[in-house]
């Protein structure tokens, strides 16, 4: 296989109330994403629960009754022995982390032999109708990172992420190949979606994401209904030029994709992009204010 090439695989996966039975689901899942060829496996955010941000909560009390875990703990601890068994770097998708008297929203990236290579705390935190995130996880505190590993230099980040171009920018300025989203998004009842096709809205800004920044971009989105929420499902692959590479349909799935990561680096020298920046016309990006 060309060095550049490398085969990702993406888990989408539908998750019931019991935690470890999640877990097995998801060895299982990326077991058999391994023996098909991928080389590097992402799960979905939140893998392990059902999707609980989607009712509210008034007191740390409550939230100390999710499911949660610390890093290292089992939750790690099981993603590092799938990595390890499967001869994969794997994309952990997310954990509900406490750290002291903090919880995050985190992503943990282990390597082939099953060793930790990075952790991301998710930055953007949303809070919406269903989506009531900020009851529930703090901001996170790492910043965005880049991941080496031996199949290319790796990004992840998480769900509400997807929506911030700077997010996608200041990871690819710092090296990264590839970005991994794991996701848990979709349709919610009682809410009309006036704006437009949400699904259709989510994939084009990580198009747009790739296009920008000549990375890929992997989305990895969980399936089914819980509760009240529909999850779309519809993980993809975008090359470095906004080409779908795969898709997932509506329910449980294991997509695959090789992607050459030489094309993005031709395109981010043949385009410019980068080389015609003008950092210093962008100041207004980092002041707050609304508009």
């Amino acid at each position: 296989m060309n060095n550049n090439k490398v085969v990702l695989g993406l888990v989408q996966m539908g998750m019931d109330s019991d935690p470890r039975s999640n877990l097995r689901k998801a060895a299982a899942m990326v077991e058999e994403a391994a023996g098909r060829g991928a080389q590097i496996v992402c799960l979905p955010e939140l893998f392990a629960t059902r999707y609980f941000p989607q009712y509210d909560i008034a007191s740390d009390a409550e939230r100390m009754d999710v499911p949660h875990d610390t890093i290292p703990g089992a939750m790690s601890d099981a993603l590092s022995a799938m990595a390890k068994e499967n001869g994969v770097v794997l994309v952990g998708g997310s954990l509900y982390e406490r750290a002291g008297e903090r919880f995050f929203n985190t992503a943990l990236v282990h390597g082939e032999d099953g060793g930790l290579l990075g952790k991301y705390r998710k930055t953007h935190i949303p809070h919406d109708e269903d989506f009531y995130e900020q009851s529930y996880f703090d901001r996170g505190d790492t910043g965005f990172q880049v991941v080496d590993t031996p199949l290319g230099r790796i990004s992840p980040l998480i769900c509400f992420d997807q929506w911030f171009p700077e997010a996608a920018r200041a990871c690819a300025l710092a090296g990264a190949q590839m970005l991994f989203y794991p996701t848990a998004i979709g349709r919610a009842d009682g809410i009309e979606q006036w704006e437009g096709d949400w699904q259709q809205a989510w994939e084009n800004v990580m198009r747009g994401h790739a296009i920008a920044n000549s990375v890929v971009v992997a989305a990895v989105n969980r399936a089914g209904r819980e509760d009240e929420m529909e999850f779309w499902g519809g993980s993809f692959v975008i090359d470095a030029f906004g080409r779908t590479v795969a898709r997932a349909g509506e329910g449980e799935e294991i997509v695959l994709a090789k992607v050459d990561l030489e094309h993005g680096r031709l395109i981010r020298e043949g385009w410019g992009f980068f080389r015609n920046r003008r950092p210093e016309c962008y100041g207004r990006i980092t002041e707050r204010g609304s508009i």
